[in-house]
């Protein structure tokens, strides 16, 4: 028995380690062709030596002009379809910014729009109608123009990603090829094997397996010549496949072939689609491209220094030589090859200044003594494995019900009592011999009995009155959900903020279930509601709750003090202030992104804010920013896709329009009121304010259109000095991040844990050299 398990476990690691070569093949090309009517527009990414690459259009027969953006720079990726071209930045920055031109039939009507934002796209293809691409960061297939396909919960494809019509193939890890889509002729017949490229054609489909050999499926035209292949290019009805000795074979309908002209040419890169098709010569990457109607002139080049192939991290085999000319930050441009099972391809010619890292070899099937594989050792290898992924799988769901019910929680504070969130009763005397409410006291009980409120201060009236000289209004700072927030000194030296309920008080709380003001029984919930939330966090980016005080009515809360305001104060009101630089502001908008991250993702159950606005940040002595005032916060469904129905209660110009109109509250309502903190960031305007003509205007209403149509720069904040040439596409994401958040249906929000991770990246990109393309464009808005 030993003697098995010694050999499955030698097999097992044999396994891993050949899988561990199969190749990361990327889709993504340097060459597009869009067709519409009867036109083409065959556009490349050119090199100069004063970028890496710039974008270059053509159209034949001449008509359709390609107007860029002077802001956009260089792209690292195109792709092109049926009426429009589409490009994205470079993956070797964290985030990806994905724009697109649409164009008529007589390549007029053009339109151009943003339709991608985010973590950075590994690759990218499209079919005549659909584009996808692989988010890196994410391992996720996202898919756009195709609104009937949602790929993000059966897709496991990572790379050589292929789009058809109505179809998407990839490769697995293993080197398998999954497609997805409705149309089952492709998806219905995926061949079985290992492979290393996949190509997607209009109803057909092909893929190279590991040893060169090429197999086609679907409604292919034709018949595949034999022998040993790169890579594929499919376009509708017709093929084309760059052969082992860098030659092209064509086949199709109406007998397509090559161009004669073209025959004894060597192509490091295959482009196509409809009919038309292109390749990149490989000894000067010039471009040339051919049909069987002749309507493209295939003896002469159309672009000539055209960059051979996208950026990539790592080779199947060799990179590309001098590719340090096209590529930065270590990354290089790969040559297509074929990888056999039994051995790696000779090595190619290569400069003798450009030497290429030696191939890996896996090693082969055999066992230790060199004998091969028989049944008996492949029945144990199948039985070990099943069991051992069994025993992983009963392990891992053992571990998780563990958790959940003991260790792993990080909070756990139980149902709130009913009697704690009913109105206190009404005292008959306001005499210091009065007692406390019985919903304080039981919840300061409550709080006790189950460790969360044991850390807490218990502090005395004439403490709180001493510190803040019986609530002068001198020491008034500001006002809170419940009441009145006063400066105090402490007999320690402690400088703290002191919340005090009081019986009436002017706020800008509204509770729109009947449009009145909020009453006194709301404002005793909202202490208990603070009470109960902030002795149970703990977050640098959330207010700390020192203690309370019980003594008769009184119903008073002391916090850390911040010693520099509300974010509100540095952006409306104040002239000089540290936050008058976009770095300092990103940085700002980060801390309080990440303490409502930890309410929505980390507090078990999750805790809604419902009330996220500029002046409930507030900064401390060293400018971190922190989240305050839970009056107004309740504890929301575990699961985002569950709706609580309450009354919809907040701040005017913050509250999320679909949670006023539907009274369903999720964790994305406070995502559009931090949208709304982001518009206020950038354009210093308040969330209401007036304009020229003194009629108040909202500032998603007044904002956001111009960030759509990328023209941030026409609303940013006057007083801060013009985004430097590092900083502005940074400044310009965020407020595309803005746009995002501030959607009106909230399923198209970002999560909190996105806006954090996305204000990371722009933080870097500002405060760094920066590794953003310079296409400073778009929302992830579709275009139709």
């Amino acid at each position: 028995m030993a003697i098995l398990y010694g050999k499955f476990i030698f097999f097992f690691t044999v396994i891993l380690y050949f899988l561990s070569f199969f190749p990361f093949i990327y889709s993504s090309s340097t060459v597009s062709i869009s067709q519409t009517g009867n036109q083409t527009l065959v556009c490349a990414l050119l090199h100069s030596a004063s970028q890496e690459s710039y974008l270059n259009c053509t159209s034949f027969p001449q008509g359709i002009q390609i107007p860029l953006n002077p802001s956009v720079a260089s792209f690292s990726r195109i792709v092109g379809g049926n009426g429009f071209l589409c490009a994205s930045s470079s993956s070797s920055s964290s985030f990806s910014i994905m724009v697109c031109w649409r164009f008529s039939t007589n390549g007029t009507n053009m339109t151009y729009k943003r339709i991608y934002i985010g973590p950075a796209l590994e690759e990218l293809d499209a079919g005549n109608s659909h584009i996808c691409g692989l988010v890196r960061t994410e391992n996720r297939l996202q898919c756009w123009q195709w609104q009937e396909f949602n790929s993000s919960s059966n897709s496991s494809i990572t790379s050589s990603l292929a789009v058809g019509e109505n179809f998407v193939c990839g490769l697995l890890k293993s080197g398998k090829i999954q497609c997805l889509g409705s149309y089952t002729n492709v998806t219905g017949h995926v061949p079985v094997g290992n492979f290393s490229v996949v190509s997607a054609g209009f109803r057909h489909a092909c893929a190279i397996s590991m040893n060169g050999s090429m197999e086609c499926w679907g409604d292919m035209v034709g018949v595949k010549p034999p022998g040993e292949f790169r890579s594929i290019a499919l376009g509708e009805n017709r093929s084309c496949a760059l052969r082992a000795n860098w030659t092209v074979a064509c086949w199709g309908e109406n007998d397509f072939s090559l161009p004669v002209s073209l025959q004894q040419t060597n192509f490091i890169s295959l482009e196509g689609k409809g009919s038309v098709f292109c390749g990149v010569e490989k000894s000067n990457f010039s471009l040339f491209c051919w049909r069987n109607e002749g309507i493209l002139d295939s003896n002469s080049a159309v672009f000539n220094r055209v960059v051979p192939g996208p950026c990539r991290k790592q080779c199947l085999c060799y990179p590309l030589p001098n590719y340090s000319r096209y590529c930065s930050q270590g990354l290089k441009i790969c040559q297509p090859c074929i990888r056999k099972p039994s051995g790696v391809n000779p090595p190619l010619t290569m400069p003798p200044s450009s030497p290429s890292p030696a191939p890996v070899s896996p090693p082969s099937q055999t066992s230790t003594n060199g004998g091969k594989w028989n049944k008996k050792m492949v029945a144990f290898f199948v039985v070990g494995c099943t069991g051992s992924l069994s025993l992983v799988l009963v392990l891992c769901f053992l571990l998780y019900k563990y958790c959940k019910v003991k260790v792993c929680r990080v909070h756990d504070s139980g149902p709130m009592d009913d009697a704690a969130r009913a109105p206190p009763q009404s005292s008959q005397t306001t005499t210091s011999k009065a007692q406390p409410p019985r919903p304080l006291e039981k919840k300061l009980s409550q709080l006790i009995s189950i460790g969360n409120g044991s850390h807490l201060e218990e502090f005395s009236l004439d403490i709180l009155l001493k510190a803040t000289k019986s609530f002068s209004e001198e020491y008034k700072i500001g006002t809170g959900s419940f009441g009145s927030v006063y400066l105090g000194t402490l007999h320690d030296g402690r400088e703290v903020a002191i919340k005090r309920a009081e019986v009436s008080s002017s706020s800008s709380y509204h509770n729109y279930a009947g449009g009145t003001k909020r009453n006194q029984d709301d404002k005793d919930y909202a202490f208990l509601n603070e009470l109960e939330f902030l002795s149970r966090l703990n977050h640098r980016n959330l207010v700390r709750l020192f203690g309370y005080c019980e003594d008769c009515n009184e119903r008073v809360l002391v916090y850390e003090y911040m010693d520099n305001g509300t974010l509100f104060d540095h952006i409306h009101k104040l002239e000089n202030t540290p936050l008058m630089s976009w770095a300092a502001r990103i940085k700002v908008a980060l801390d309080a992104a990440r303490g409502i991250e930890y309410l929505h993702e980390y507090a078990v159950p999750p805790i809604i804010h419902r009330d996220i606005k500029s002046s409930n940040i507030l900064l401390d002595a060293t400018w971190n920013a922190k989240v305050s005032d839970f009056g107004l916060s309740l504890m929301g469904p575990p699961d985002d896709e569950s709706h609580l129905s309450l009354h919809a209660a907040g701040t005017v110009g913050y509250m999320d329009p679909e949670y006023y109109r539907l009274q369903q509250l999720t964790t994305k309502s406070d995502v559009y009121s931090f949208g709304v903190v982001l518009l206020e960031i950038l354009s210093g305007y308040k969330a209401i304010h007036k304009n020229e003509n003194g009629v108040p205007r909202n500032v998603v209403d007044f904002v956001v259109p111009y960030i759509v149509q990328d023209e941030v720069h026409r609303v940013l904040d006057k007083r801060v000095p013009p985004p430097t040439p590092v900083e502005i596409e940074a400044v310009a994401y965020v407020g595309y991040l803005a746009a995002d958040c501030v959607t009106l249906e909230s399923r198209d929000r970002p999560t909190m844990t996105e806006i954090v991770n996305s204000l990371e990246r722009a933080l870097a990109a500002c405060l760094a050299p920066p590794t953003l393309s310079r296409s400073a464009t778009g929302s992830s808005l579709q275009f139709s």
